[in-house]
Parts: C-alpha cells; structure tokens; sequence
C-alpha cells in the first residue's frame, strides 16, 4: 500500500481529474466519497471510498461520511511526535498527507431565486469544514487545497521536492480559514436576512453580530490620498451587475477613487434602464457632471457633456446600453478615466484603446438591482443600512398646486427625479426631458444649491424642470425656480412649511408635486 494518501472531497470539479491523475502517476492513494469518487472513476482512476477507510458506511442521505476518527486523526497527527504516529499504527489509521476540499455551494443555492429555505440548509456543509480545519491545523505536515487554482503549483513542487514547501503549505493553511470564514459569514447572513423576511419590515432586522467576510480583489498604490493604503475587496454574496464582478478589457489599474466614482455612474445609469432612451451619466468626485437620454450612445453622451463640460473633463462615463463607435469616438476625443458600459463593439474597442491609460469595464447586460444592506466605516464601528432602492415614476407623484402637469411635464420630472437622487446632499438638479442643464451638489443650505445649480448652467433654464432631494423648508428655492423661468419642480414634500411653497408655486404659476420620498446622499 502507498505510504501517501490523497483525499478528495469537491463541489467544484474544476481541473480535479487531470490533478488526480497526476497524484496517482506520483504514487498517492486515492480516496473520496460519494459524487467526487464516481466523478474520478469514470475518468479510469482507482479510487477508495472514504467508508472503506473508515469501516463506516455513508449515512443520513450523506450527511455523515468523514466525521470519524480515522478521517480527523490521519489529518491531525503530528509527523515529529512518535506518540501520534504510534496511536494511528495501534488503530490502523493511514496518514492523510494531501486534502483537496472545497464546500458545497452554499452561496449559489440562495442566489437562486427559486431555491427554497430547506434547499439553502441542505448546502451547509458539515464534514468538508471539519476537515479543513483539521488539515490546515496541521499544515506543518498536510497539504490542504481549497482553489483548483492552486493544483498546478502543488504539483510542480512535489514532482519537484516530494512534498510541498513549508511557505506553500502556511499559505494555503491561511486560504482556508479564508476560505471557511466566507462560507460561515454567508451562512449567518443568509439565516438572518431569513429571519428579517419571517417577522416582516416591523420585526428586529438586525443581527446581534454582524458578520461579514470578502475576498480581496485588489492592492491599489494608494487611498484617497497618496499617504494612505487602499485595497478593494468584493462582496462575494452580490451575484447582480457591479464593479468588483465587471471586467476590465483596457487601461491601467483602477485606484481608489476611481471605484468609488465607477460605483456612483453605474448605479446611477443602472436607474435609467427602465427609461426608453440610452442613458449616459458623467461622474466627478462622486457626484454627477451631466445625465443625458438619446436615441444612440453618441446622442446621450453629447447631452450628458453639455451640462458642464469643464467638470466632464477626467469624468468617468456610463452608459446604459452597448457602445458602438460613434459614441466611442466622442468619449475618446476628449480626457477621460474611465468608461464603462455593458458591452463595447469592434469599433468602439478600436476607438478607445488608442488611449493608452483609459479604463475600459464591461459589465454584461444589466442585472436587476435587489434589496441588500451597505456597510459604511466609522472610527470604532460599522454603519449598516439597507440599500436606497427607491426609484418613483410620473404615476408615484402627487400634484399639490392649482397648475397641472401635462404628460411631458411628468416625463421631465420623473427624470429630474432620478438625476437628483444620486447628487450630494443638500441637492438641487435643473433639466429639461432628456439631459441635465445645471447640478447643485452638497451645499449646507440648500438655497445655495439652486442658486450654484442655475450659475453653472450652460442655457437658459426657461421651461425646464428643478428637482430636489428633500423638502423645501422655506419658499426661497421656488422663487429661485421662478426667476430662471422653471416650469415644473418635484420634490419630497414633508416641511411644516410645505404650504408656504405650494403658495410660492400658484404665485408663479409652477407646477409643483411631492414624491414623498427623500434621497438623501452623505
């Protein structure tokens, strides 16, 4: 019998028989249970079965099939102490010097929207966790895979050596506790994000530890400013459209501020997707630089830059739909950071890798945005809070002046609407049906914010529509309206002094509505 045994236990089959056969040509025994031993023998592989080394069969539909001490003591025992290794002779238990174990997937299963609860609980896995921890624990003499990422190096060091390095072993030994902090941080969030569904919006939504764990994606040079270090992690439990997953296809590295302001375009322009139009967002320093709607990328790109194009410059650009050249050769004739989209044609690739730094992501069509909870970082604590998924059309407003809306009124406003949602606090955003003329971003007064939002419009502001993230506390902000010609404002509405805007609003015959709903953006 080979003094080296293997044993594999995988969800993911990725690569495993191509490494399984080299462990065998190397002179490892193959063990493995139940779906990943049928998996090896149907690609000619002699494998033995976990219960045969255990003397126990697989019971409870496999729930119970490593929890034996001839699985855990062939994986702890110490190589230096003559104790153990006497104690595994005395109790016939082989050495298990190689385990190649990832879990079962736990985090797809709930990402499925047609799985059930029972479906969830039956993806928790038991043995595989243990077994991790067994291997890894005792990494100064077992080698323990979780990535098939990682067979090849394994490989090459014990055709190499005869064993794996002690550097090779401890880090991998760090992947799976990793590894396994993930898996548990999925489990907890996804039986309390159960939970909260059970007692509805009124029971206690909030877990007494909240647990989180994601996976680094990158390093970066440097934070928001040189002398701090930055790196970006992923969220491993989001499975919709978003940054981290995008891929990137040219230009240099994303920093720091280029994710955070990514992020802000692509989940602005992902609000513009019910819209029937093209959507393209500029994005500075968090905040947007112009919003426009057009039949083409091109068209919506033109009207998105016209709001201010001395801000646009070094923007970072989103569209809502595929790229072709016309547009693309817009965003190239000027400086930008980033561009990003769902797709780029041939055309549009040709255009704009002739800038050498410009970065290119391409996010896959857009996936529907689904309720989850963002994490925010205070000195000493965490700030948790569900998303802000609200996004209200012309049927959600509710008319309060004695002038009405006409059809392309509640067109312009449902527009403006979704424009001012994504714009610092206290906000203030002009635009007409399809582009942004003058944007107010995070003023303390929010009659300060009108008054910016109208200076930097390129245009007259005559006919076109005001929106703002909260209440007017004062009249102040409609007469502003007024001055610049202002058809139509929306607005939340919920001041003790909303009577004196709607008064403000019939004197100058501005059509006013409330949303009821605010947006505030810290």
């Amino acid at each position: 019998m080979p003094d080296r045994h293997a044993l594999l236990s995988v969800s993911d089959k990725t690569g495993l028989v191509q490494f399984a056969q080299r462990l065998q040509a190397l002179g490892f025994r193959l063990i493995s249970t139940g779906g990943t031993a049928a998996h090896l023998r149907e690609a000619g592989l002699e494998v033995t079965e976990v219960s045969t080394l255990t003397g126990f069969p697989e019971v409870l539909d496999g729930r119970v099939k490593t929890l034996h001490p001839a699985v855990h003591a062939g994986l702890l025992a110490r190589r230096d102490r003559e104790d153990h290794l006497a104690v595994l002779r005395e109790q016939g238990i082989s050495r298990i010097d190689l385990l190649v174990v990832n879990l079962y997937p736990f985090q797809q299963t709930v990402a499925d929207p047609a799985k059930t609860y029972q479906d969830a609980v039956e993806q928790i896995d038991i043995g595989g966790p243990a077994m991790l921890r067994s291997a890894a624990k005792n990494h100064a003499s077992v080698t323990v895979v979780t990535d098939p990422a990682d067979y090849w190096q394994v490989l090459a060091e014990i055709e190499d050596d005869g064993t794996t390095k002690e550097e090779t072993r401890r880090a991998l030994a760090r992947k799976v506790f990793t590894h396994t902090s993930l898996y548990d941080a999925a489990i907890a969030n996804y039986l309390a994000r159960a939970a909260r569904e059970d007692e509805g919006d009124g029971g206690d939504a909030w877990p007494d530890v909240y647990t989180a764990a994601y996976p680094l994606v990158q390093t970066m040079r440097y934070g928001e400013n040189p002398h701090q270090a930055a790196a970006f992690y992923r969220d491993p439990a989001c499975s919709e459209t978003n940054i981290a997953s995008a891929r990137q296809l040219h230009g240099k590295a994303l920093s720091y501020n280029n994710v955070l302001d990514a992020e802000g375009a692509l989940e602005m322009v992902r609000d513009m997707t019910e819209l029937a139009l093209c959507a393209a967002v500029i994005v500075k320093h968090s905040n947007p630089c112009g919003v426009g709607l057009g039949d083409t990328p091109l068209q919506a790109y033109e009207r998105a830059r016209a709001t201010d194009p001395d801000s646009a410059f070094g923007g970072i650009v989103a569209f809502s739909r595929p790229v072709d050249g016309g547009g693309a050769a817009a965003v190239a004739s000027t400086f930008n950071e980033i561009v990003i989209a769902p797709s780029f044609d041939g055309d549009a690739m040709a255009a704009l890798t002739k800038k050498k730094n410009l970065r290119l992501l391409e996010t896959g069509p857009f996936t529907p945005k689904q309720p989850s909870r963002i994490l925010r970082g205070v000195v000493g604590g965490v700030l948790a809070a569900d998303r802000d998924l609200g996004l209200l059309g012309r049927r959600d407003f509710r008319t309060v002046t004695e002038a009405q809306p006409t059809v392309d009124d509640l067109t312009g406003l449902a527009f403006a609407w979704r424009c001012v949602k994504w714009v610092k606090s206290n906000a203030i955003v002009y635009t007409t049906e399809t582009e942004t003329l003058g944007i107010g971003a995070g003023q303390m007064s929010r009659v300060d914010s009108a008054r910016i939002a109208a200076q930097k419009a390129n245009r007259p502001l005559k006919g076109s529509y005001m929106a703002s993230d909260a209440f007017f506390p004062f009249r102040d902000c409609v007469d502003i309206a007024a001055e610049h010609g202002v058809r139509a404002i929306v607005q939340p509405g919920g001041s003790v002094r909303d009577q004196e805007s709607i008064e403000a609003a019939n004197e100058h015959g501005i059509v006013m509505v409330f949303t009821g709903m605010r947006h505030f953006r810290h």
